[in-house]
């Protein structure tokens, strides 16, 4: 390991960890670019279709190795002995990404969405089959033996078996949070958007064992009882405020990170704001925004495993997100990391978002 390395593990606290472990929902995504989507007992017209990666663990891991990273991917989940999960496993194998954590079930078929996206406004709507990853425990998933720094963990919400009670934690996604920072590692989570009483009973137990939180606008707001997106559809940039301190407040150790379409804002334990625009990509350049919250998280990964200010972690989180919406799919439209930083030069940025007391 180099002595910048070095340096950086030692103040995480980390001794000497270094890389990514991203665990989870592993998806196969099936994106259906459409003309409109139709009323009931209309017809509808399939533009393209294109096949792609899906879920936190498999987008985030795939999107830092384009991006060019030089630290160690290490992937973990259940995958259906099935097409699907082979390809999976290769694809995994070409990015160079740690597949030995990275299960497959024999009675399990690998997990899909369908993704009918409009290809004029990049508006998205999913189909989701579970498959292996609502049967993942987690259970063969030794921290001690792992030297990666930061335990990636999505989607809450789906998946079934850690989303289950724990007596000790309030989740086993809660305990296996819990697992990783005993042994040493930072935690971070990113949640599924769905608007039900779940979040209080799955999500809240897991953030007093989360280090960084990564969530949309949506999901900060059902977990926290703000609208941050008002009915005239701006957002509320005090809401969104409160809601990252709520979320703070609920347990997150470190840092809320809040992404949405118009750019991101961040909040730290010590009271530390950082709000970053969205790059103004034109339209030509939309291909779809499948996968664009990932891109994001994975930008802002990058930048905290190392060590960079959270201004530069938004905005290489925007970067990232910019350069993801060139492709239908979730990341094969992201490039190595200059090339995604180029994106800010190219094409500016968004109005800022107003912060108000």
């Amino acid at each position: 390991m180099s002595t910048k390395l070095k340096t950086i593990a030692r103040s995480h606290g980390t001794s000497l960890r270094c890389g990514v472990l991203a665990g989870g929902n592993w998806i196969v995504d099936r994106v259906i670019t459409i003309d409109a989507y139709p009323p009931p007992e209309q017809v509808g017209y399939v533009l393209d279709q294109s096949t792609g990666t899906g879920g936190a663990p498999y987008n985030v891991l795939v999107n830092l190795a384009r991006l060019g990273v030089d630290f160690p991917l290490t992937g973990a989940g259940l995958l259906g002995q099935d097409r699907e999960g082979e390809a999976i496993l290769q694809d995994c194998r070409q990015h160079k990404i740690d597949t030995r954590c990275l299960r497959t079930h024999a009675h399990a078929l690998t997990a899909f969405t369908k993704v009918m996206s409009v290809q004029k406004t990049g508006q998205r709507t999913f189909f989701h089959f579970r498959g292996a990853n609502a049967l993942w425990k987690a259970q063969d998933l030794d921290f001690e033996k792992t030297k990666a720094r930061i335990f990636h963990l999505g989607y809450l919400l789906l998946l079934d078996a850690l989303d289950q009670p724990d007596p000790r934690c309030g989740t086993r996604a809660a305990a296996l949070l819990h697992q990783a920072q005993e042994a040493g590692l930072k935690t971070s989570v990113d949640v599924i958007s769905e608007n039900s009483e779940r979040f209080a009973r799955v999500v809240v137990p897991a953030l007093k064992f989360t280090d960084f939180c990564i969530l949309n606008e949506f999901e900060a707001g059902w977990a926290t009882g703000f609208k941050i997106r008002q009915p005239d559809g701006h957002l509320d940039p005090v809401a969104l405020r409160h809601a990252a301190g709520a979320l703070l407040q609920m347990g997150v150790r470190e840092l809320v990170v809040i992404h949405y379409p118009e750019g991101g804002f961040a909040r730290t334990r010590k009271g530390d704001d950082a709000w970053q625009p969205a790059l103004k990509v034109p339209a030509k350049a939309l291909a779809g925004t499948v996968g664009a919250g990932d891109a994001f998280a994975a930008g802002v990964l990058l930048g905290l495993h190392e060590n960079w200010d959270l201004s530069r972690c938004l905005l290489t989180g925007a970067c990232v997100a910019a350069s993801s919406l060139g492709h239908p799919t979730a990341t094969a439209g992201v490039k190595p990391l200059p090339a995604c930083q180029a994106l800010a030069r190219k094409y500016g940025f968004q109005p800022a978002l107003e912060p108000r007391d």
